[in-house]
């Protein structure tokens, strides 16, 4: 196959991307930002929000798009809401460019779009548009909103995969360490303090391979037209608090954590786990990797990586 990813220098592109190319695939990378971890990617450096037709690649070079590009941090988004703006501009120009093209479409949505609503499993069918937790929650409930009325004003193949906690391999790049667990891996192993926000908080952590094992059997599917035009959760199936995160690298790093808790953000969610037999079902998916697990593995990619 021939496949386009947007936002192809962030963790999850670039793992699909490297998967993809070692089966024989050919990728194109489209991301604003050069990859931090590897030059493998054949990447068009630009930006999604201020992109042209002209500026976007020939179209009849692929058999789909897989669209990851997104401003990704909840509460970053709470504090500067025209991100979330972006979100959406970058999928339209994702979206249309399919439609010109008539190319089948991948979209990377969220477990954010079924809110806060504190129910121990979460099926694709639960998620209620009308009430949005965050800037970042309404533009992946827009975005889902967009792919739909594509698909049904121009048949447009698709599938939607919400995304939970994705964590392992490629996690944000070295020199930031914004999301949680590779920032608390860092904080934890220099013996610096760390804040846990929302003590009680339950979530759907996922191990990179996992997710790219569904991504990848969703494209396959999604290419020959065996699935397509469906929603479907990729996550773990198990729901895990952050303080059983701290308490599981603390272990493996042999330090003794200096935490402090406060309560949730706002935009927050606080409760989720996924709901993953549609995934099973229709793609074959099996996530292989508990929480202990692939927190083992992060932390010792991490040091092969050279950045503990």
């Amino acid at each position: 196959m021939n496949i386009l990813i947007t936002g192809s220098s962030g963790q999850i592109g670039t793992n699909v991307a490297l998967k993809l190319m070692e089966r024989g695939d050919v990728v194109l990378g489209i991301d604003k930002r050069s990859n931090a971890w590897t030059d493998r990617i054949d990447l068009v450096t630009l930006d999604l929000t201020k992109a042209s037709h002209d500026d976007m690649p020939d179209g009849k070079r692929f058999d789909a798009v897989l669209h990851l590009a997104a401003n990704a941090k909840v509460f970053e988004l709470v504090e500067h809401p025209e991100r979330a703006m972006d979100n959406i501009s970058m999928l339209f120009a994702t979206l249309d460019y399919c439609r010109r093209n008539r190319l089948p479409i991948i979209f990377g949505s969220s477990r954010e779009v079924y809110g806060d609503i504190h129910q121990h499993i979460t099926h694709e069918a639960s998620a209620d548009f009308v009430v949005a937790e965050s800037p970042y929650s309404a533009s992946k409930i827009a975005g889902e909103a967009l792919i739909y009325s594509y698909a049904q004003c121009y048949d447009l193949p698709f599938l939607v995969f919400r995304f939970s906690n994705v964590y392992g391999r490629f996690d944000n790049d070295a020199a930031r360490m914004e999301r949680v667990i590779p920032l608390f891996i860092d904080r934890i192993r220099k013996g610096q303090p760390i804040t846990v926000f929302g003590k009680e908080k339950v979530l759907d952590f996922t191990y990179v391979d996992d997710c790219v094992s569904g991504i990848v059997a969703g494209l396959d599917a999604l290419t020959s037209r065996r699935v397509m035009n469906e929603t479907i959760n990729l996550a773990c199936g198990a729901g895990a608090t952050l303080v059983d995160v701290v308490e599981i690298v603390s272990k493996h790093l042999g330090k003794t954590p200096d935490v402090t808790y406060e309560p949730t953000r706002p935009g927050e969610v606080t409760r989720y786990v996924a709901d993953i037999g549609k995934a099973r079902e229709l793609l074959g998916y099996q996530p292989k990797t508990l929480l202990p697990e692939g927190l083992a593995k992060t932390i010792d990619w991490w040091r092969e990586s050279g950045s503990l």
